[in-house]
């Protein structure tokens, strides 16, 4: 009786073998060693130091569970007003920012001479230094000498202190954010659109849609990932603003006079860097983070609600 065996693989196969198999996994390590040295190990360090109590330049560290957070949330005033801060401005600059960036990509994706120059010229602001961007516009909403308040003078409106006041500030502050990141999320719906089928818009012409119909008819439905994904991109951006509203108040962690303009990335610096005590800024790094969370989740359900129903 014979038996047929398999025939015996040389090395150079088995070396192969082991090739394709091992390949993909070390081709996408460096991403996850990377992430879990400089994301996962700060974060379970964050967390280990939110629960003590910490101050930095002392080695004595006790244990003190939930009492940091308990102490942001419930006696220190300063935070719950930097949420609110950060919550008005992020509003004030994320949804005239995404709306004014789709209309900028839709006309970009229109037949223009020269296209390459337009998009490089609306691509230019991220590449401008945002410590630039915070001085020019610290001038421009001066009280003094500011152009918006120049312009306000000419037709006989009282000049406004935009530092002074909440609302004022966050408006102030949420035109340097729609100005820096306008064009990026515009050139990420021009990347979307250019993506979608041109037989559909050939369709819509054929039944009669005017320009405007296959807008909302046809190119909003196509971008609903990438509107997602802005709006989450957007969202994280917005919940931790902190160089453009230290600018604005002229290089200073309290955000103004009575921290109208504070926001909860500068109370976390500020607890570190002014007071020493890191268990609570790690605690507070711990809340913004929730917080984000939170936002994230809203504006996902919100946004696929509502391209759900077109």
């Amino acid at each position: 009786m014979t038996t047929d065996t398999a025939p015996r693989r040389t090395w150079r196969e088995r070396l192969s073998r082991a090739d394709m198999k091992a390949t993909p996994y070390a081709l996408v390590s460096p991403y996850f060693i990377l992430f879990a040295l400089f994301g996962l190990f700060p974060m379970g360090y964050t967390l280990y130091a939110s629960m003590h109590s910490w101050k930095l330049g002392y080695d004595d560290r006790e244990f003190v569970g939930l009492d940091n957070f308990k102490f942001l949330l419930f006696d220190y005033d300063r935070f719950n007003w930097s949420v609110v801060n950060t919550l008005g401005m992020f509003i004030l600059a994320t949804v005239p920012q995404l709306v004014c960036a789709m209309m900028v990509a839709n006309a970009l994706n229109k037949r223009l001479r020269r296209p390459m120059l337009w998009r490089m010229l609306v691509l230019a602001p991220i590449v401008t230094s945002v410590v630039a961007v915070g001085v020019i516009f610290s001038r421009i909403w001066g009280q003094e000498y500011g152009m918006v308040n120049g312009f306000l003078d000419l037709v006989g409106i009282e000049k406004i202190d935009w530092q002074a006041g909440r609302f004022s500030s966050w408006l102030a502050i949420a035109s340097m954010v729609d100005w820096r990141w306008m064009g990026y999320n515009a050139l990420i719906f021009l990347a979307a659109m250019q993506t979608i089928p041109r037989n559909l818009y050939e369709a819509a012409t054929v039944d009669g849609a005017s320009q405007r119909q296959q807008f909302w008819k046809i190119t909003v439905p196509q971008l609903k990932p990438v509107i997602i994904f802005t709006v989450f991109v957007s969202s994280v951006g917005g919940m931790t603003l902190f160089v453009e509203p230290m600018m604005f108040g002229s290089g200073r962690l309290g955000g103004g006079t009575d921290g109208q303009f504070q926001t909860t990335a500068m109370v976390l610096v500020d607890i570190l860097r002014t007071h020493g005590n890191y268990g609570i800024s790690a605690a507070a790094g711990w809340l913004l983070f929730l917080v984000i969370g939170i936002v994230a989740a809203v504006n996902f359900l919100v946004v696929n609600r509502i391209q759900g129903n077109k």
